[in-house]
């Protein structure tokens, strides 16, 4: 059996509907709308419609591809489906209904077609890498093994969340600060564009000498007015000369140890990218996954390239008959405090636990540093942007009050 997606009409009313519909071939699932009322006028077998999407460019498609937020909440539903002791097939099924998101409702409509022919759980999710990454896949696999798919999807529900919930709250603080910068910058180059070189004018009608305050004034006025293209190439060179220098391996190290050492967000990388690789290995563990893979898996979450190093060689080590924690603490990329808890887990049998203490206090410290630097910027960046309007306003005013005097 195929799931097609049908466009078709209401025979009473001739209102245009569509949807989704399990059906042996076009010729059956066309005397199935009948029965309902629906005149069928077209129909496609969803998973080439979806294959077909996937090679088709689209420049929108960032736009709608489902979002964390969208598989975080399909997650918890499914969870509750199947804990309630609904059929997977029909967990999936009924969420093909319940999603909002168009593209999430058509890779759940071929998971589906997937189930229906016999394929696990998990590798009808790895067709989706995109949207199920390999941590999500993982986990449902050692779900399925254990049988325990019920827990891993709650506790990925979990995780999920918790990861949205502390981003969200990142970007939230920095959000003020950003756009402040942004306006700040827009109205010095407006000042500096269209209102300088007017008054500018002015002053050389006059013919008096000017402050020395003025005349730097005037002339970076001037460079902006006469080269604004050479400096916004110049930018654009810069940013995608800087892009490609970070795509480089040793560009991708240095830029990382750059920001791990960075004033002031330097320790908030470190915090934020350790209680994720924690969050992520504890959830891991907890779920069945073994520890190598879940180590892999911990490590591409971690978003350094040095950090992402220190755990590569961590791993071999352990291939090597090596603990977790003596590695790590060899590399003093990571805190004490967390190798220390990691090796007290590993000798108790409680690592998971241990992991999951870590990240819990690491997300809590990361919450109460991003507070206290959104604190620190938001009257720092006021103080220099009022700082450089004044400054022009300074050197505008000046020169006239003085020669005002002068006619007096």
């Amino acid at each position: 059996m195929a799931v097609f997606e049908f466009r078709g009409v209401e025979v009473g009313s001739g209102k245009a509907v569509k949807g989704f519909r399990d059906a042996e071939n076009p010729k059956t699932l066309r005397a199935a709308l009948r029965r309902d009322g629906i005149l069928l006028t077209q129909a496609t077998i969803e998973a080439e419609r979806v294959l077909r999407e996937q090679k088709k460019f689209d420049p929108f498609a960032f736009f709608k591809r489902p979002s964390a937020r969208d598989v975080s909440v399909m997650t918890r539903q499914l969870a509750t489906l199947v804990r309630a002791g609904v059929p997977l097939v029909e967990s999936v099924a009924a969420l093909t209904e319940q999603v909002e998101n168009e593209q999430l409702t058509r890779i759940l409509t071929t998971v589906r077609e997937s189930l229906n022919a016999g394929t696990a759980f998990a590798k009808s999710l790895e067709q989706h890498p995109r949207t199920f990454p390999t941590l999500y896949t993982n986990m449902i696999a050692a779900g399925e093994a254990s049988g325990t798919l019920e827990a891993v999807l709650e506790r990925l529900a979990d995780f999920m969340e918790g990861q949205a919930r502390l981003r969200g709250k990142v970007a939230g603080a920095l959000a003020y600060p950003a756009l402040m910068s942004v306006f700040g910058i827009g109205l010095v180059a407006f000042l500096m564009v269209a209102v300088v070189p007017k008054v500018t004018t002015v002053f050389d009608s006059l013919g008096q000498a000017l402050p020395w305050y003025t005349r730097l004034l005037i002339t970076i006025s001037n460079i902006v007015g006469g080269f604004w293209w050479l400096i916004i190439g110049l930018f654009v060179v810069a940013v995608v000369g800087f892009r490609r220098f970070k795509n480089t391996p040793s560009g991708k190290l240095k830029w990382a140890q750059f920001r791990l050492r960075a004033p002031l967000f330097g320790r908030l990388e470190l915090l934020a990218c350790v209680a994720r690789f924690c969050r992520t290995l504890s959830t891991l563990l907890a779920s069945g996954v073994q520890l190598l893979p879940a180590m892999e898996i911990g490590r591409n979450v971690l978003e350094n390239a040095k950090l992402e190093v220190v755990v590569g060689e961590a791993i071999l080590s352990i291939r090597g008959g090596a603990n977790i924690a003596d590695p790590l603490k060899r590399s003093r990329a990571f805190p004490p405090m967390v190798t220390h808890m990691i090796a007290v887990g590993e000798r108790t049998g409680q690592l998971e636990a241990m992991l999951e203490n870590v990240s819990r206090a690491y997300e809590a410290d990361v919450e109460t540093r991003v507070a206290a630097l959104t604190s620190v910027l938001e009257p720092l960046i006021i103080v220099i942007l009022g700082g450089m309007v004044g400054f022009v306003a300074f050197a505008i005013l000046m020169p006239l009050i003085q020669m005002n005097q002068l006619v007096e």
